[in-house]
């Protein structure tokens, strides 16, 4: 078992219940150990409580392998690992902000409208309308995760997945910050989309930092004249086992990456 794994799963749990994006037992975070072997936060369980003794390791149908019992989304964070084979984290959490625009039926985040979030996560993050729990839940969700890399889901929360736990926590971060800046502009007149023009150059941009199967698909897509909603996530990060530093900003090496991206995608407009 990679120890390293234990720890940031551990951590990423209590860091959502740090951030305020879950109360009670809410939320759950995953990270692939393997073919058919996932390693999971428990169930009913606060996430302040999970260390790694708690954590639990499934099979590819979900079930227990040895002592625990998994949080019963299991089938949500299964579907997103067997659409996207890139991918080796997921988290789920009700930040209040995206949470809030999920439930209220907002459009405000389906289009982009800051560009270094274009370049981290893509040009809109999507709203998927509410499916009973079980398993139209899990095939509503894998029919967009193969195109983006958060989403938020009607009357439910938000999830966001990536080839680290790093990855997909900051994710989550940026989809929650950017639904609070959506939500505090309303009462300065609203948001103001980025021009379609800019779109393309910055999906590019994306490509080339090579943030994942979604935003090569991005790219497919919008230069096919058939745009479909991506996602805001977070750069990955450089290094093999990420140390995740909730609240601080991303790595400075990650930061300089995306900032060059932008710039030569502007330069070459």
């Amino acid at each position: 078992m990679d120890r390293g794994i234990r720890a940031q799963l551990a951590e990423t749990a209590r860091a959502m219940h740090q951030r305020g994006w879950v109360a009670n037992h809410d939320g759950n975070a995953s990270a692939r150990l393997g073919p058919g072997r996932f390693l999971v936060t428990p169930t009913a369980t606060s996430k302040a409580d999970v260390d790694e003794r708690r954590l639990v390791e499934v099979d590819g149908a979900g079930q227990p392998v040895g002592s625990g019992r998994a949080f019963g989304e299991i089938g949500l964070h299964l579907a997103v690992y067997a659409a996207r084979a890139d991918v080796a984290a997921v988290v789920h959490a009700h930040p209040p902000y995206a949470t809030a625009l999920a439930c209220s039926g907002s459009a405000l985040l389906e289009r982009p409208f800051i560009a270094e979030a274009v370049v981290s996560l893509g040009p809109s993050i999507p709203t998927l309308p509410f499916a009973a729990p079980g398993k139209p839940a899990a095939e509503a969700l894998a029919a967009a995760a193969g195109d983006v890399d958060a989403v938020l889901v009607a009357n439910h929360g938000a999830l966001a997945w990536g080839a680290t736990l790093e990855q997909a926590y900051l994710r989550l971060e940026l989809v929650e910050h950017l639904a609070r800046i959506a939500t505090l502009a309303q009462a300065t007149g609203g948001i103001r989309a980025l021009p379609d023009q800019a779109i393309g150059p910055l999906l590019e941009a994306r490509a080339r930092a090579k943030l994942g199967a979604a935003a090569d698909r991005a790219v497919e897509l919008w230069r096919g004249g058939a745009p479909r909603p991506v996602v805001a996530c977070a750069p990955a990060p450089h290094s093999p086992t990420p140390t995740i530093a909730p609240g601080r900003p991303a790595r400075a090496d990650v930061a300089a990456v995306v900032r060059e991206e932008l710039l030569r995608a502007l330069r070459e407009r």
